[in-house]
């Protein structure tokens, strides 16, 4: 077999747009070029959000095409003082770049979506061609961009009056990097209405091309939030009315940035289903985050005070923050100055801070108004009552469905309180040291832990029959109270007594390696607690930051950063609040086991701050992972294994 050369020729450095276009998975949603046109769409309500724009206008064309024109401050064209070319074509041509990065006071924009510098430049190399025109200093540049090249240089071509200003783009998305060029027009309409909400006073435009003539619609909410809520709830009647405010931190706050805080709108009901949407510097987040669960915190907060204050609680009873917040519809609009979201499609927030913060934004202000307004006060009161002797109810018939006909649960767990498994976590930890400090830190109640001595077995060619002989994936499915099956069996999950199992290992190689592991283990023989979003994978973080407290006689401050790059934002915060270079302390953590208890559950056990990846597979893709994962595990592919490495090995991460 001849050998395969590796030298200096064989490293190859991907410039400009390549790496998107060789990897276009890694910057947006691939099913469709629905995301890069939104974020053509998000930096024009940027502008929006500054107070510089009125009118956002969207434009679908018959041939796919898409354009988007406000009436913002216009990209400048002038010469990039350090890129030497137009500042327009640097915006669409170079990743990373962007007026976005500059947050100290007096910058372009101190709250945006964008965050990364890699929207438009993404949306630009995944097009087959892009025609961008701004109207600026009255003049009305224009610049052609074909697959990411520049195919017209920047040109005048026509003068306007000194008061008008704007940006038009229009994009073709290139059909090859999608499964499918089509852009689904309520899709379009949900993120226009929601940036015309968010936006009081905006008027936001979508007109469809067609034969028969074209279609306009037109959203334009001066209420915002509470306009929007109104016409979402439709007849439904709120329990009491609705409780709406906004809150944002003032200059020389001791704890958030100028500008931090949040706009909301909660309405309480008894019935029917309830309706939920958050935002975060006018990005939608459909799978919600830290906000969110800030908002859950504040509401509960407040109405257990309430409750306390007017010892409203039946003896028994226990209020959790679900029996609050069950019955709860929202529009959440959450400002963060430096927000971290789960991946460049931000569907997701990540910053731990976004909790305290709208927490704190929206706590006093309805504690004051349950308070103020004690009728309202004790309705919403019951309803949360109400809502926790029913969940009391139902735990009740799962125990006496149970029996007594238990299996002896393994030595080494150690159990939560709850016996309600929609409740329940197990959190599966690496080595004995950071069991002890997961079981210190965590919540007795709802969370178990169970310590996994070394690295469990490669289960891929194991017959189910004999992975009980194996210690620790006997204790695993004791615990979690559900038998080795296939997908294709008639498995019953019913009695998995933790909804959430989540892997704990540490955030290097060999902590990779047992997740690998146990994802295998769950795969191949626990394959419908993947299906059914069972399984999880914590994120612990890699850094923390030892920064001096703010203000006199203020404490010092821990931060956590999860990677290098989420590192650079803290430290980008630190700085942006005033604080010196070097006048804070970089600790990277080896392992969970250098972690004490309450450093644990801040960072990765709090479910209100962790981060937890939820490992699901759809239907059609379980061919294609069991192909994969056999390629990888099995002992008798090692050569295919090895033709994988050679041609991806290079993309992989090396943590050293």
């Amino acid at each position: 077999m001849p050998t395969i050369q590796y030298r200096e020729e064989s490293i190859r450095v991907l410039k400009g747009l390549e790496p998107v276009r060789q990897r276009p998975g890694m910057y947006t949603r691939t099913d469709s070029p629905f995301h890069i046109i939104g974020e053509v769409i998000d930096n024009a309500a940027d502008e929006a959000l500054a107070n510089v724009a009125k009118n956002i206008s969207v434009t679908l064309h018959a041939d796919g095409s898409v354009t988007c024109t406000d009436d913002g401050r216009g990209i400048p064209v002038g010469m990039h003082p350090e890129e030497k070319r137009p500042t327009v074509e640097v915006v669409f041509t170079v990743l990373h770049s962007g007026g976005k990065f500059d947050k100290l006071e007096g910058g372009a924009y101190a709250f945006s979506g964008g965050l990364h510098g890699v929207g438009v430049s993404v949306t630009n190399a995944l097009s087959r061609r892009m025609e961008v025109e701004v109207q600026r200093e009255s003049a009305v540049h224009r610049i052609v961009f074909a697959d990411g090249d520049v195919i017209e240089p920047l040109r005048k071509i026509g003068e306007v009056g000194p008061r008008k200003s704007g940006t038009k783009i229009r994009v073709w998305p290139n059909a090859k990097y999608f499964d499918s060029t089509h852009i689904s027009v309520p899709e379009m309409e949900r993120l226009l209405r929601s940036k015309a909400v968010l936006l009081p006073g905006a008027k936001v435009t979508l007109t469809i091309e067609k034969a028969s003539g074209n279609e306009t619609r037109t959203w334009t909410y001066p209420d915002g939030l509470k306009g929007y809520m109104k016409e979402s709830l439709g007849e439904v009647d709120p329990v009491i009315p609705l409780f709406d405010g906004e809150k944002y931190a003032a200059r020389g706050g001791e704890t958030f940035a100028e500008g931090e805080g949040a706009a909301w709108v909660v309405a309480f009901t008894e019935e029917g289903p309830t309706f939920r949407e958050s935002f975060v510097n006018l990005i939608p987040t459909p799978n919600g985050g830290t906000h969110e669960s800030g908002l859950r915190e504040g509401l509960y907060v407040a109405v257990k005070n309430f409750v306390d204050h007017h010892n409203m609680l039946p003896k028994g009873v226990k209020l959790l923050p679900e029996d609050v917040f069950a019955r709860a519809s929202f529009i959440l609009s959450a400002r963060v100055l430096d927000p971290q979201f789960q991946g460049q499609i931000k569907e997701k927030l990540n910053s731990r801070d976004a909790v305290k913060l709208v927490s704190s934004m929206v706590k006093d202000p309805l504690e004051l108004y349950l308070n103020e307004h004690v009728e309202f006060g004790k309705k919403l009161a019951e309803l949360a009552i109400k809502q926790a002797q029913t969940r009391m109810r139902a735990v009740q018939k799962v125990e006496k469905k149970k029996g007594s006909g238990v299996a002896v649960l393994p030595g080494k767990l150690t159990d939560c309180e709850t016996s309600d498994a929609s409740r329940a976590e197990l959190f599966l930890v690496e080595g004995d040291s950071a069991g002890g400090s997961a079981k210190q830190g965590r919540d007795k109640e709802f969370q178990a832990i169970l310590p996994l001595r070394g690295k469990v077995l490669n289960s891929w060619e194991h017959d189910r029959n004999r992975l009980y002989a194996n210690a620790e994936i006997h204790n695993i499915a004791v615990a979690i109270g559900v038998d080795p099956h296939s997908l294709n069996d008639a498995a019953d999950i019913s009695g998995l007594r933790y909804h959430k199992i989540c892997i704990l290992a540490d955030a290097d190689v060999d902590g990779r390696h047992i997740q690998v592991l146990l994802l295998t283990l769950f795969f191949r023989h626990f394959p419908k607690l993947i299906q059914s979003g069972h399984i999880h994978v914590a994120q612990p973080p890699l850094f923390r930051v030892d920064a001096p407290g703010k203000g006199k006689n203020k404490p010092p401050r821990k931060l956590y950063a999860l990677d290098e790059g989420e590192l650079k934002a803290v430290e980008d915060h630190l700085r942006k609040e005033g604080f010196k270079e070097n006048s804070w302390q970089v600790s990277r953590f080896k392992g969970l086991g250098e972690m004490n208890a309450e450093q644990l559950w801040e960072t990765t056990m709090d479910p209100n701050t962790r981060r937890l990846l939820r490992i699901q597979v759809e239907d059609e893709g379980v061919t294609r992972i069991h192909d994969k994962m056999h390629m990888l595990m099995s002992k008798g592919e090692s050569g295919a294994r090895r033709q994988w490495l050679e041609m991806y090995g290079n993309e992989a991460e090396v943590d050293v």
